[in-house]
């Protein structure tokens, strides 16, 4: 009798941060070429097909935590770290929808500077998580989390200065305003995610070593 394959929860995990950093490339692309609202309809799909790929591979998690005897980390753990990993790509793409949503009639360019802001996050994430199966083992797996923190702490620092800069120099067009602050609130919130990812990451760390 052949043996039965054993899930690979780390396999799974890289697989949700490579189709974060898919998802980056798409908003990145969809800002650098914007030109209307209208036109982001390809982007949107391809976002969406995305965000679909990650769904199965939460669901497959999901469903080795469900059968699985023994698990390599606390089924509580994977569960967690699963669906923040999960998260990331729905906020991209709850992102690129934002200015479909809102109509956009032009790219700002801080807007841009924070998509690159949650590629670069998403491509730290992917490095770290491509490390966590040696997490008791590694000796950059710490400085590799770190990493990821310090995007999320960038992006606070440019949600605070883009948003308080909509308040003063737009104060006079409410409808720019309110559009722009709801958009960079919503990437920010990207950027969190990517961190709750990793502190999840060290939390297991921590547990385990």
């Amino acid at each position: 009798m052949s043996k039965k394959h054993k899930f690979d929860y780390f396999d799974a995990f890289e697989k949700q941060a490579k189709l974060a950093c898919e998802e980056a490339d798409i908003l990145v692309d969809a800002l650098e070429n914007f030109t209307s609202a209208a036109d982001l309809k390809d982007y949107l799909d391809r976002a969406h097909e995305v965000e679909n790929k990650g769904d199965q591979v939460n669901h497959d998690i999901l469903h080795g935590v469900a059968v699985d005897f023994i698990t390599p980390i606390e089924r509580e753990d994977i569960i967690t770290l699963a669906a923040h990993l999960d998260d990331v790509t729905d906020n991209i793409e709850d992102v690129l929808q934002r200015f479909y949503i809102y109509d956009v009639h032009f790219m700002h360019p801080a807007a841009l500077e924070m998509a690159q802001l949650i590629k670069g996050s998403t491509d730290a994430l992917l490095r770290a998580m491509g490390d966590f199966r040696n997490f008791k083992k590694s000796k950059k797996f710490r400085q590799l989390i770190v990493a990821v923190n310090d995007y999320e702490e960038r992006a606070d620092h440019m949600y605070l200065e883009y948003t308080r800069k909509l308040y003063t120099d737009d104060r006079d067009n409410a409808v720019r305003v309110e559009v722009w602050s709801r958009i960079f609130d919503h990437m920010e919130k990207t950027c969190d995610s990517c961190e709750a990812v990793a502190d999840t990451m060290g939390n297991v760390m921590l547990k385990n070593v």
